[in-house]
């Protein structure tokens, strides 16, 4: 029989921090990286910051990670017996949901549906980080829980369930 539990998302503190940390400096361009913990868990405690290479004059509204900067981070989290649980990216001007682009993108480079996206909203004072599975299209909300971190503190929140970034 199936575990019909929903999937949670944790991130530690300081990755939490440095996601929110990323958004805001970034701004205006999108922020992006990529975030490793140990595989076949939703228990992130590694946040790798890459560059977005999107042209210039795109990067507010899009990020691309660089290729090389993505195969970089892979190795090194096989070499420490890690994974690659999937990819955070802010939202400068928008809500803390997938974007079209957003999902055609997951389309093309998770084809299998096994990463979590995590979007960073800065639409608002208060960062919103949400996170979701994109798979065929479809768009499941993932809970987030911050080990460590009162949902509220001053770096950011996580919202509550159902709740619009």
């Amino acid at each position: 029989m199936g575990d019909d539990r929903p999937e949670i998302l944790t991130l530690t503190d300081d990755v939490y921090a440095a996601m929110i940390d990323r958004a805001l400096t970034q701004t205006p361009d999108e922020a992006c990286g990529l975030f490793t913990g140990a595989p076949g868990t939703l228990h992130v405690d590694g946040y790798h910051p890459m560059a977005n290479t999107a042209d210039p004059d795109e990067a507010w509204k899009l990020y691309v990670l660089d290729g090389q900067e993505m195969l970089d981070v892979e190795a090194e989290a096989d070499a420490a017996g890690r994974a690659v649980l999937g990819v955070m990216h802010s939202h400068t001007h928008t809500t803390a949901y997938p974007s079209p682009t957003d999902v055609a993108d997951a389309g093309r480079f998770d084809p299998f549906g096994a990463w979590i996206f995590v979007i960073v909203s800065l639409k608002h004072p208060d960062p919103v980080l949400r996170a979701y599975r994109i798979l065929d299209g479809d768009i499941t909300e993932v809970a987030v829980e911050v080990a460590g971190l009162m949902s509220g503190a001053a770096t950011g929140r996580v919202p509550e369930s159902g709740e619009q970034g």
